[in-house]
């Protein structure tokens, strides 16, 4: 008796007394408070409806704020409070030093981008103090990029430049092997592999995430598995992570997945696939074999996961119709054989033949030219090249194609239009299935990136016809796969977009909402939000992101870029 009056006099007398949070409330001057919005604070937990208090750069609290004791309020109500979205596989290295708004990517809600699939802005390796060098230039969009010394050089430029969004990078297995083996396609002895590894080293020194890796194409496709787990050994060193787009996703998806596998079981780094998809019509529909790969090789204890884009098309080159072989040397070999017609047979041959091990662009899509859409800054971009083709073919039958025989095929067509765009057609291949990519979303350590840069609507970011990714990608998971097509929960497709990506490259303060963490937020309209962008008409920003606050400073409001440049360079095992 005695007992139970007791605890209940303690029971009241808890119910009646103020939290110490609330105690302590008055004492703290907010310099921005988001109020009444649905927090989905990135775990997967269902939301709440709570107030967020955030003071310099960090949350401070979540919950029931008293009125009067913030510099600003925002009303946020009906919206959804969520970390911002960490785009876990971006290619804005360059575009952010033209543009440090990154219009496209924080009208989206990105607040982090994580740079590198095979190629970094630094290292330059051995072509530092020679501008021009094949090495030290890196061709894409249209356009010729120099690499830095080092990743760190880059990672200052950038913090000198001011951007509005946060950046990291890996290091890119192109740069750590041009500058050791140049242009050679030659194997590398013991002594180039251990230069290579002191490269990685001095780049995760830097801050890189890890090594990424493009394996489809040369250099990356020369490296074997043994090299790859020789060179994540300096990354297992730092507790980096290995990120690769696999060396073939087509019908040798299963044995490349096996091999990123591999390479994380035997090197003891965690690895993240890039974009995971059969990009083969051969073998659509076989996604639940590549997920049981996976699954098997977690049960095993090896942490591997993977990313993908919402779309079911990529992005790529047509000069990757080309055999690898033929890259040999650089560009200005490349371009040396696709003007010797002796060299243009043997590739004809192998384009339509196809080489063991390698993933051939040209037959993936049933060699049907209607499913490539030039996307670079080039005469045709936004045209399919079925037309470019019919096209050209035109010209030639009137006699208007200077010079050229009077009847060629369709490869030597593509030879000379990549003769004329100096190596270099940026494609959207029409690859992949929506029920492969929906089976690859839906798993637990499936997260989002968009494959895309920080472009904009206007000015000198807007060119080509690039893939609606670059603009739509955020948007569309929430507008289509959650509200349209009930693929994902709410909760979970946050989760996707912030900690699931966090996790994977070690950034323990953001992805989440909680006190403590930065103070990177997205607001959107549940309701509303959705991509507008298309194949034909990408760019188009989407609707429903109302609000975007990176490290506290309000960025985007009501669909309006502040101006405002926060954003911080977070270098892996640094305190960011």
């Amino acid at each position: 008796m005695f007992a139970a009056v007791r605890a209940c006099v303690l029971f009241c007398a808890l119910i009646l007394l103020p939290s110490a949070s609330f105690a302590d409330e008055p004492a703290v001057r907010y310099d921005l408070v988001l109020r009444n919005g649905r927090v989905v604070d990135g775990t997967g937990n269902p939301w709440i409806a709570a107030d967020v208090g955030i003071l310099g750069d960090r949350i401070h609290r979540i919950g029931r704020i008293p009125a009067g004791i913030a510099k600003r309020e925002i009303d946020v109500k009906g919206l959804v409070v969520a970390p911002g979205f960490i785009d876990m596989h971006s290619h804005s290295d360059y575009v952010l030093l033209q543009d440090g708004r990154a219009e496209s990517k924080i009208r989206q809600g990105v607040t982090t981008e994580v740079f590198g699939e095979g190629t970094s802005a630094g290292p330059g390796g051995a072509a530092k103090a020679a501008p021009g060098d094949a090495n030290n230039d890196v061709i894409g969009g249209g356009r010729s990029y120099r690499r830095y010394a080092t990743l760190g050089d880059y990672f200052r430029t950038v913090e000198k430049a001011q951007v509005s969004v946060n950046v990291c990078s890996y290091v890119g297995i192109d740069n750590i092997w041009q500058a050791v083996m140049g242009t050679s396609h030659a194997r590398p002895t013991p002594e180039q592999l251990a230069a290579m590894q002191k490269l990685v080293r001095e780049a995760m020194e830097d801050g890189a995430l890890g090594l990424s890796t493009m394996m489809a194409m040369p250099p990356g496709s020369l490296a074997t598995t043994d090299d790859l787990i020789a060179l994540c050994t300096p990354v297992a060193e730092f507790g980096g992570i290995y990120s690769s787009h696999i060396r073939n996703e087509g019908t040798g998806v299963f044995d490349a997945v096996k091999e990123a596998i591999a390479v994380g079981e035997r090197a003891g780094v965690r690895v993240d696939i890039i974009h995971l998809k059969i990009a083969d019509q051969k073998y659509w529909r076989r996604m639940n074999e590549i997920v049981k790969l996976i699954e098997d090789a977690r049960a095993r204890g090896v942490d591997v996961q993977a990313n993908v884009y919402p779309y079911t098309r990529g992005n790529n080159d047509l000069v990757s119709i080309v055999p690898p072989w033929a890259h040999e040397g650089g560009k200005e070999k490349l371009l040396a054989r696709l003007k010797d017609d002796g060299e243009r047979e043997k590739m004809k041959r192998d384009i339509r033949g196809g080489i063991d091990g390698w993933y051939n662009h040209f037959t993936a899509v049933g060699g049907d030219w209607s499913r490539m859409l030039v996307s670079g800054n080039c005469p045709y971009a936004g045209l399919t090249m079925d037309r470019v083709l019919a096209l050209r073919g035109a010209k030639q039958r009137d006699g208007d194609s200077a010079g050229a025989p009077a009847k060629r095929d369709e490869l030597d067509m593509l030879f000379d239009l990549l003769i004329e765009q100096q190596g270099s057609v940026p494609t959207v291949y029409a690859h992949h299935t929506e029920e492969d990519m929906n089976l690859a979303l839906s798993q637990p350590w499936c997260s989002i990136g968009s494959d895309g840069s920080a472009l904009a609507i206007e000015g000198p970011l807007r060119t080509g016809n690039p893939h609606p990714r670059n603009f739509g990608t955020f948007p569309r998971v929430l507008g289509v796969y959650v509200r349209e097509r009930n693929v994902l929960r709410l909760e979970d497709a946050v989760r996707k977009m912030t900690s699931l990506n966090a996790a994977k490259i070690g950034l323990s303060d953001r992805g989440v909402l909680r006190p403590s963490a930065a103070a990177d937020i997205t607001v959107f309209d549940p309701a509303k939000v959705i991509d507008n962008a298309t194949y034909t008409e990408p760019f188009a920003y989407g609707d429903g992101i109302e609000l975007v606050i990176v490290n506290g400073q309000v960025v985007l409001e009501r669909g309006k870029h502040t101006g405002a440049k926060p954003g911080k360079m977070l270098r892996h095992g640094a305190a960011n």
